[in-house]
């Protein structure tokens, strides 16, 4: 009898504990995605300040903004292995460990140390972005498109806050490598985060055995080919204004803080932004609207930023910010695709490895172009063209699904 009269609160506590495994993942994905771009964005918005503290010429002026997607392309492509080795949860948060520790070396007033400290966490950043859409097919199977929102609005709420805060907390610190570097506590606030949901994981076994699904195969059928190639596309337009739109409207004449702002404000559009073209593309025959809908308004803020003054680059600032809510867009058909999470994670691997590999000429060849023409005119009319094929791949992507 002892034992029967037992039972009820061992399984009373089944669902106790598995509510405490949800919310801690929730947690850590609000956690994690807070930490996504806020590292790009924070260099983003002192890059014209370290350059004149540290002294380094145009060449690794142009090359530290290509860091983050050419270390996405590198570590992103072992990251199928990486997975398939330790599982999902172990990986991410080996990611997250090398995220922190190369945010804090930034920290360090060298130019050697800001680029082993973007290298480092930027490949720690590359492991995420590639695992995080099996982490939430996993977690959160019937909840994709809402926790790939939640995932991605904190991910823009990060990367708004500190596009607009590193600048005062860097004069504040009376350094701009102190205050690149502080951007390293909330990557360890991440880490600490998604420590237990890792021993759960490890633990529980919650890792699934669909073993592991090479990537590259995939680009020849035509869902991997679409995806990679729209994945290329939004984040070619994305790294290429998010490493210079701050310092373009510095060096066409607004303040170091008032370039801050209105990056930060491309930055909280892209909030809601992401939100309203989910809830659209959530819709039946509502996706390619969706895709289009981000693409145009893209094409038309790259547009205003090419003809209009600096004095109204508030304009161009809002366009754009909602042409970047494609990417939550682009996340959710990611989540959705695969057969299992060893698929969907060969497809993000394939599609994000070579998407910022290829990504990689948006903000190193702008600031070359910068650097040989003394001005803007000519990489933003190539920023142009790539958002008129966007809109064709974007087409082609759902044509699918509509109807």
């Amino acid at each position: 009898m002892a034992s029967v009269s037992s039972a009820p609160p061992a399984t009373a506590a089944r669902p106790r504990k598995a509510r405490a495994a949800v919310v801690a993942s929730v947690i850590a994905l609000v956690l994690i995605g807070l930490n996504l771009r806020a590292g790009i964005t924070g260099a983003s918005a002192l890059l014209h300040d370290l350059q004149l503290v540290l002294g380094y010429g145009p060449l690794v002026a142009s090359v530290i903004p290509s860091i983050p997607t050419l270390s996405f392309a590198v570590a992103g492509a072992a990251t199928s292995w990486l997975t398939g080795r330790l599982g999902v949860e172990k990986s991410i948060l080996l990611a997250l460990g090398m995220l922190a520790a190369g945010l804090l070396v930034r920290a360090i007033p060298s130019t050697g140390m800001l680029l082993a400290g973007t290298v480092l966490g930027m490949s720690g950043l590359a492991v995420c972005n590639v695992a995080m859409p099996s982490f939430i097919r996993e977690h959160f199977a019937h909840r994709t498109s809402l926790m790939t929102a939640l995932y991605t609005v904190t991910m823009t709420t990060g990367a708004t806050v500190t596009a607009v805060a590193v600048v005062p907390l860097a004069q504040e610190l009376g350094s701009p490598s102190a205050g690149l570097g502080a951007i390293g506590i909330l990557a360890c606030s991440a880490f600490l985060g998604f420590l237990p949901v890792a021993l759960h994981a490890h633990r529980n076994s919650v890792r699934g055995t669909s073993g592991q699904v090479p990537p590259w195969p995939l680009l020849r059928t035509r869902k991997g080919a679409l995806l990679t190639a729209i994945f290329t596309l939004q984040a070619l337009l994305a790294y290429a204004l998010l490493s210079w739109f701050p310092y373009m409207l510095t060096t066409l004449g607004l303040s170091a803080a008032d370039s801050g702002l209105m990056f930060g404000l491309m930055q909280l559009v892209s909030v809601p932004a992401g939100m309203v073209l989910i809830a659209i593309g959530s819709r039946p025959r509502m996706v390619r609207p969706a895709f289009c809908l981000a693409s145009v308004t893209m094409i038309i803020g790259v547009a205003a930023l090419l003809v209009l003054p600096v004095a109204l680059a508030a304009v161009p600032a809002v366009l754009l910010g909602f042409g970047l809510g494609i990417f939550p867009l682009v996340m959710v058909m990611i989540s959705r695709s695969g057969r299992d999470t060893a698929e969907t994670t060969a497809l993000s691997t394939l599609a994000q490895s070579t998407g910022y590999l290829l990504a990689t000429a948006g903000p190193f060849g702008m600031g070359l172009l910068h650097s040989a023409t003394g001005g803007w005119t000519l990489p933003v009319a190539l920023l142009l063209a790539i958002a008129l094929v966007q809109i064709v791949v974007a087409h082609l992507l759902t044509a699918r699904t509509k109807g």
